[in-house]
């Protein structure tokens, strides 16, 4: 136990100090708490604070619920509901720009069917995590393109049933089109069954939940949380989504104010194991025998999410600074990416998916945020001749 205690609290300690020194060069901690991770993990000479990644693997979890939890607090059913057709159409653009030139460039890169399907998976899907971690630290909760952000994030999580549903035949999970069509349907009954609590049965929710202790508001907001997510993943829906989900149910009720606040901690203690165990999976040495290809992978991300988050906004009528925020903050990719890789491992797929996910990951999760946190100075390469009529500013 001691040495467990150890292992967590040097991480902690690692991860909030280079972060701290980050700070100051104005970084954002996302990618820093990433970097602790792989220079403190067991792939890296020196010392290494924890020997298997798997040690951190449930508090890591834990990281992901609450960062999604948290978005949910945030985000308004009401606002889904009534964007739904041009929220659906513009993540359709953004899956269909994203996913499909993933699958084209898996082809490209020549190693197997299998693999292209997987490698299109892993570069159109952005990580919920860390767009959500860099919509609460940069501040732009409020902003007007955010609602378009969370609302693509929120497509994605229920393409991403649909797709790991679709590829379990791929990867030896599943057998034949019953158990597609079985796996789908209880991820999409999941997701309605929820949308309707959220919508009609808010009242009784918050009835469950609400209490004037704090101490105990946290204790039942915390197991809810958790509850949803692993039921969520019970039923083929992703954790984030399942934490999120709940998010959106306790947002409808007179508790939304004070879980918010309540959370807040929780959320960014958490979330810095997340990142920094998504570091120790990194293996540096192994990346550089695919360096071309993550090279080649991610001018193709950047490339095809430049034009969906274009078109996106263009749909939603925002200027060059919007824009140019809804492109670069989806950029990111990560823990569906690993998930993928892991899936492929196992599955007998070509050896070189692991480090080629391993170092396309890495590169776009610290340039993703960084483009992000420039993306005012950025936004005026946005031609404006591609913007709304009368959104060029």
């Amino acid at each position: 136990m001691g040495h467990a205690l150890i292992a967590l609290g040097g991480s902690f300690l690692a991860a909030g100090l280079l972060a701290r020194l980050g700070r100051h060069a104005g970084l954002p901690t996302i990618p820093l708490f990433m970097l602790a991770g792989v220079i403190f993990g067991p792939h890296t000479p020196g010392l290494a604070l924890v020997d298997d990644p798997a040690e951190l693997a449930l508090l890591a979890e834990i990281g992901l619920v609450m960062l999604l939890f948290h978005l949910g607090l945030e985000f308004s059913l009401g606002d889904l509901v009534a964007g739904g057709g041009r929220l659906l159409a513009a993540g359709s653009v953004y899956l269909a720009l994203n996913v499909g030139g993933g699958i084209l460039f898996g082809f490209a890169v020549g190693w197997g069917t299998r693999e292209a399907l997987v490698i299109g998976g892993m570069v159109g899907i952005s990580s919920s995590a860390i767009v959500t971690k860099l919509l609460v630290e940069l501040r732009r909760l409020a902003n007007p393109e955010t609602r378009l952000i969370l609302g693509l994030i929120v497509v994605e999580d229920v393409f991403l049933a649909l797709y790991l549903a679709l590829l379990q035949p791929v990867l030896g999970g599943s057998e034949g089109a019953a158990a597609v069509a079985g796996s789908f349907g209880r991820a999409l009954t999941f997701l309605l069954v929820m949308a309707a609590v959220a919508r009609w049965g808010a009242r009784v929710v918050g009835r469950l939940v609400t209490t004037n202790d704090d101490e105990l508001l946290t204790v039942v907001f915390v197991g809810l949380a958790l509850l949803g997510a692993g039921v969520a993943e019970e039923l083929g829906v992703s954790t984030a989504i399942g934490a999120f989900m709940v998010g959106l149910v306790l947002a409808e009720t007179s508790a939304a104010e004070r879980t918010e606040r309540l959370v807040l901690p929780l959320r960014d203690a958490f979330a810095s194991v997340f990142f920094f165990a998504f570091g120790l999976g990194i293996e540096p040495g192994d990346m550089a025998l695919v360096a071309v290809p993550v090279a080649a992978a991610v001018a193709v991300t950047v490339v095809f999410n430049l034009v969906a988050g274009l078109v996106a906004a263009r749909m939603y009528g925002f200027g060059r600074e919007e824009t140019a925020n809804v492109a670069l903050t989806i950029l990111s990719r990560g823990e569906f990416s690993l998930i993928l890789a892991t899936l492929s491992v196992s599955a007998g797929l070509d050896a070189r998916l692991a480090p080629f996910v391993a170092g396309y990951v890495l590169v776009l999760a610290i340039c993703g945020p960084l483009a992000a946190t420039w993306s005012h100075p950025l936004s005026r390469f946005v031609p404006s001749r591609l913007l709304a009529q009368g959104a060029a500013r």
